[in-house]
């Protein structure tokens, strides 16, 4: 069962911040839940609003880089589901608790190039709070996340970039699968397998 949060997000029916206000939303009941709910089930409510906000697709091609398109079908189509499980379960164990915490999504956005940025706040009280944007971008007829820029400059897609180079080799993204796999388990701390 979805909990419906204490509105501390602005609805403001902008087509391209709308996706970040109902992921913001789910967010704050998977925090709300916190860790008295197992983490497959807090698992199992974050994921369908990763899979309706964020390109994972394209995130992945561009972290991968120039390997993608050497990798053979099936580790393109393994790579993605572990990269989903990756991103899901980084959520949950990172989003773990509430505390009176809330998201805060600005109505306006900023254009950079043909992508919108969408900047969005955590409010914790007694606390500076932390900002994270979001690189929104067409896709899949309506607006969803290219990229997450961490207090509003540090690019998670370049950090990937970095981090995956060295589990990849020409047309082998295997070591990469099971890292992730890997990081997914512990994550977990056991309980999600990919």
């Amino acid at each position: 069962m979805v909990l419906l949060p204490s509105l501390a997000l602005a609805q403001s029916g902008n087509p391209v911040t709308a996706p970040i206000e109902q992921f913001s939303a789910v967010l704050l009941n998977v925090m709300k839940a916190g860790n008295n709910t197992p983490f497959p089930q807090r698992y199992q409510m974050l994921a369908p609003a990763v899979d309706a906000t964020f390109d994972l697709e394209r995130i992945l091609r561009i972290s991968v880089g120039s390997y993608w398109a050497g990798l053979p079908p099936d580790q393109q189509q393994r790579l993605l589901q572990v990269f989903r499980a990756f991103i899901v379960a980084t959520y949950v164990s990172n989003f773990h608790s509430y505390r009176n915490r809330r998201i805060i999504v600005f109505p306006a956005t900023r254009a950079v190039g043909s992508f919108q940025v969408v900047t969005s706040t955590i409010n914790k009280p007694n606390r500076d709070p932390v900002r994270i944007d979001y690189v929104m971008g067409q896709s899949g007829g309506g607006w969803r996340v290219q990229d997450i820029l961490l207090d509003g400059t540090i690019s998670r897609v370049a950090v990937q970039r970095s981090d995956f180079a060295s589990q990849l080799s020409a047309g082998n993204a295997s070591r990469l699968i099971a890292t992730l796999s890997q990081k997914v388990s512990l994550l977990s701390h056991g309980t999600v397998r990919v």
